[in-house]
């Protein structure tokens, strides 16, 4: 399931505010349009796309064993935006609930989590959300970060049936907080992101080739 606001930011939007042009980003994003939060919370855009997820897979909530919303732009850092949906769709009170904060990757790590908690639960089905409103925090004057990020949330649920293979995943962490920086509450700076875009580039055509042959090797392909 999936769920944007309604407002839709073109290049050509960005490019009488900032130094820029549709052709620019189109050529190094492939990224035409982004969608921004106006009247929509967060939490209304999980709230959608979870309920579309858990229609087209045919299960009420009641089914779901654990809910794992991957966010570093909630609504409110506690109640976390899991909680959240665990109250507005009626989600059983036994059935735990967190966000997970892993920036770009946050789906993927969520993905594996989930395996790893559906294996423990009575209840098989899992929601994994990946919701942004990442507007908020957006530096709109700054070219090198306006351009890529937009709002928005998709949800699916997966199931843990016995004898399926494990997810071949392959999971990391490199902690640098210049490359890629969304300040915390009472650091008494401006809560806006900053990002080294030529470096972030650089890192993931070096790292993301290397997960994809760890995983190959994992799963003996």
């Amino acid at each position: 399931g999936r769920c944007v606001p309604a407002q839709s930011v073109t290049n050509d939007d960005l490019a009488k505010t900032v130094d820029t042009s549709d052709a620019w980003i189109t050529a190094r994003t492939g990224i035409r349009s982004r969608r921004r939060c106006t009247e929509e919370t967060h939490t209304e855009l999980c709230v959608t796309a979870a309920r579309r997820a858990l229609a087209q897979a045919g299960i009420t909530p009641a089914d779901i064993g654990a809910c794992i919303v991957a966010t570093v732009s909630a609504d409110t850092i506690v109640p976390s935006a899991a909680c959240m949906l665990q109250r507005e769709l009626g989600m059983p009170e036994d059935t735990p609930c967190f966000d997970l904060n892993a920036a770009c990757t946050g789906f993927i790590y969520a993905l594996h989590t989930m395996e790893c908690l559906l294996n423990a639960s009575p209840r098989k089905f899992g929601l994994v959300v990946g919701a942004e409103a990442l507007s908020r925090v957006v530096d709109w004057t700054d070219r090198g970060t306006c351009i890529l990020f937009g709002d928005g949330a998709a949800a699916a649920v997966v199931e843990c049936r016995e004898g399926c293979p494990a997810i071949g995943a392959v999971l990391g962490s490199r902690g640098d907080d210049r490359l890629l920086r969304l300040p915390g509450l009472g650091r008494g700076e401006p809560n806006v992101l900053s990002m080294e875009g030529t470096q972030i580039f650089k890192f993931a055509v070096e790292t993301v080739p290397a997960c994809m042959d760890a995983v190959l090797a994992k799963a003996g392909l």
